[in-house]
């Protein structure tokens, strides 16, 4: 117990603070392999690029303690490309939809006509399209495009940034906010749950009290003596809790685990999933709408390929073959210290794209939730962290349960003999 508390003088203080597991980043792109019959209607033909692969650094500052047992901080995330993992290059280009034009595009449906004509003006001069053709790292990393200024000016605040856009501009070399949890000093079932995330005790995305809460831990550890039910975390990412449901135990590498898994109901929508309500409007189940954390862009998450999501999805485009070996998460932790020894955290991004009135240059695109890309988080405990950890949690219990019965055994004659002599003497 003492070990497993937020204490600078525990075990698990240096590994919770710089992170010694070897994470990975790994993206997987959809390319548009016929935009121009998208453009005249046609359903859109994907084709899967990547992975492109990256070492993902985690690292703790600003760690303050406080006098009610919690401790703030901010994690930093770096990524590194590495090229020996990765099907493909940075500079490789890919078809994909003009995120900005056809998002800005859906975000001004419901604008006044001359607004939307004077986007199409812009847009022709720009000599913007539907589709694009960039580079992964331009993708990933930001482009400079005149258009942000165009929007800026025709709608001002419709996009509140400048510059450069990219999906991932905001993922390397940034924290995910500013996380308070508690130390378990007092308390041991409370270590590492989320006090507050940027001084909020709940989130204001979602419709609901319930959607809105911040439940869990930050998704890096759990309280010890983990029950077989289910775990939560708040996923800044995503904007929400999530919990994950018990699967089946297991062992990695020797080390006993707990694997749990997403229920099929976490990205369902309020009809399927009353208690989801409060994630709506909603579309299909299986997609969840992050609009309003996300600029109030037309954008959903998904599991890999609409994994357990509703098949319509998947059949309203070509090239998705969802499977729960590729494309569910997981998470294997040891349920006495609450610590993951093995995970797979997977997440699809998806723009909402459809022929917008108004603006010529959207076409006559059918109405689509059109996957992006997706990404998978993994890491598990290896090198000398893992056989710390098999040493102190596997060998070290067994013994213990060995000696135990050895002693056991030898006090036995000792009994006997005392018995005999209480017996003799008397």
């Amino acid at each position: 117990l003492q070990n497993v508390r937020i204490n600078p003088n525990s075990i698990s203080f240096q590994m919770w603070k710089n992170i010694p597991v070897p994470f990975y980043l790994s993206v997987h792109f959809f390319e548009v392999l016929n935009p121009q019959q998208v453009l005249q209607g046609a359903k859109p033909v994907l084709s899967q690029r990547g992975p492109y692969v990256y070492r993902e650094y985690r690292y703790k500052t600003n760690i303050t303690f406080h006098d009610n047992d919690t401790v703030s901080y901010l994690e930093y995330r770096n990524l590194f490309f590495q090229p020996d993992l990765s099907n493909g290059t940075e500079d490789e280009y890919i078809v994909v939809p003009n995120i900005l034009m056809m998002g800005a595009a859906v975000m001004m449906e419901k604008l006044p006509n001359f607004v939307k004509l004077l986007l199409s003006g812009a847009l022709a001069g720009l000599k913007q399209e539907a589709f694009m053709n960039r580079t992964v790292g331009e993708i990933m990393w930001g482009y400079e495009d005149p258009l942000i200024d165009a929007i800026n000016m025709i709608v001002p605040g419709l996009i509140p940034f400048k510059g450069k856009f990219g999906l991932f501009m905001d993922f390397n070399n940034s924290n995910s906010g500013l996380f308070t949890v508690n130390t378990g000093m007092k308390n041991i079932s409370q270590v590492h749950m989320v006090d507050s995330w940027n001084g909020l005790k709940k989130v204001n995305y979602w419709r609901s009290s319930q959607c809105n809460m911040i439940n869990g831990t930050s998704g890096e550890m759990w309280p010890p003596f983990m029950s077989p039910t289910s775990l939560e975390f708040y996923s800044p990412d995503a904007c929400r809790s999530m919990t994950l449901v018990y699967e089946q135990s297991g062992k990695f590498k020797g080390v006993p685990t707990y694997r749990f898994v997403a229920p099929k109901t976490l990205f369902a929508n309020g009809t399927d999933y009353p208690p989801n309500e409060g994630f709506c409007p909603c579309m299909q189940s299986g997609i969840q709408n992050v609009s309003t954390c996300r600029l109030n862009a037309p954008m959903f998450i998904s599991h890999p390929h609409f994994y357990n999501a509703d098949p319509s999805l998947v059949n309203a485009v070509e090239g998705l073959h969802p499977s729960k070996d590729q494309h569910g998460l997981f998470l294997d932790v040891h349920p006495m210290t609450g610590i993951p020894m093995n995970c797979s955290i997977k997440l699809q991004l998806n723009l909402y794209i459809k022929q917008v009135s108004g603006i010529i240059q959207t076409g006559k695109i059918k109405p689509v939730v059109l996957p992006l890309l997706w990404f998978a988080e993994s890491g598990s405990i290896e090198g000398s962290v893992l056989k710390q950890f098999y040493t102190n949690l596997v060998l070290l219990p067994l013994l213990l349960d060995y000696l135990q019965y050895i002693f056991l055994g030898l006090s036995v004659p000792f009994i006997i003999s005392a018995a005999v002599l209480m017996a003799v003497s008397k």
